[in-house]
């Protein structure tokens, strides 16, 4: 690749990306903030409800769990116990493979974390202020950056 497409490819750190890269950084931390408190209102941590939220997907490996939310498996298997404690998740082995355990939220879990979901304000007020094609212009530009960012060298 030549420097100009390399160029090309790369944005420029200009004001506007500057300033977009900061509002992007002020509204992930209102986001944390928020959903932080979501969870302790319900006397969860954040990373348990963290948990609770990828299972809304299904039964989940502990290692894919931990591949997700980037932390080490030993991390997960604390949480998951916890959890576990609590009625929220049941722990058991992959059909296919029994050395591997797979975790599922329990009824009491996924409404727990249907709660937590529903109770987020932070998302709803600032979308409030975008009409709907606004939002689905926001959503893809948001999956085009995203998409950029698993790509080679990611």
């Amino acid at each position: 690749m030549d420097t100009q497409s390399t160029q090309a490819a790369t944005p420029q750190s200009d004001e506007i990306t500057r300033e977009v890269v900061d509002l992007m950084a002020n509204l992930v931390a209102l986001f944390h903030r928020e959903y932080e408190e979501a969870a302790a209102a319900r006397s969860l941590t954040g990373a348990q409800a963290k948990v609770l939220a990828l299972l809304r997907r299904g039964p989940m490996p502990m290692r894919q769990i931990a591949q997700t939310l980037s932390c080490e498996p030993s991390n997960i298997t604390g949480i998951v116990d916890r959890l576990e404690a609590r009625g929220f998740v049941t722990r058991e082995a992959d059909r296919q493979d029994r050395r591997v355990k797979l975790v599922a939220a329990t009824a009491t879990g996924a409404t727990a974390s249907e709660e937590l979901r529903e109770s987020l304000n932070f998302a709803r007020e600032p979308l409030a202020a975008l009409g709907p094609d606004e939002r689905a212009v926001l959503r893809d530009l948001l999956r085009r950056m995203l998409t950029g960012a698993s790509g080679p060298g990611a």
